[in-house]
């Protein structure tokens, strides 16, 4: 299991959105997506707790620090190196994670 990568997205016709996941598993990054606009709890976490005001929202959740907002190409090959720097590739045991 990889370090869990979620997007917060505003759903399917958010094209940043679609862009964020491919490019995040183009480059071998597992992740989970949670639609925004049906979970208030989550858009509370990411324009509250994470300061965010655009999507999507890419969080690694191992790494509460590393997080941004909109599509960030420069930063898919920089979190993928540092998961796959990390002890295990970033895995932490009992961390469910999927591709989406």
């Amino acid at each position: 299991m990889m370090a869990t990568v979620t997007v917060y997205s505003t759903g399917p016709g958010c094209i940043r959105c679609t862009l964020t996941c491919r490019a995040l598993a183009a480059v071998g990054i597992d992740f989970r997506v949670v639609d925004l606009s049906t979970d208030a709890a989550a858009v509370e976490l990411v324009t509250q707790t994470l300061g965010h005001s655009e999507a999507p929202v890419v969080v690694v959740d191992q790494h509460p620090d590393m997080h941004w907002s909109g599509f960030r190409p420069d930063l898919f090959t920089q979190l993928a190196a540092r998961i796959e720097g990390e002890p295990n590739g970033g895995q932490t045991a009992g961390t469910p994670t999927g591709r989406v």
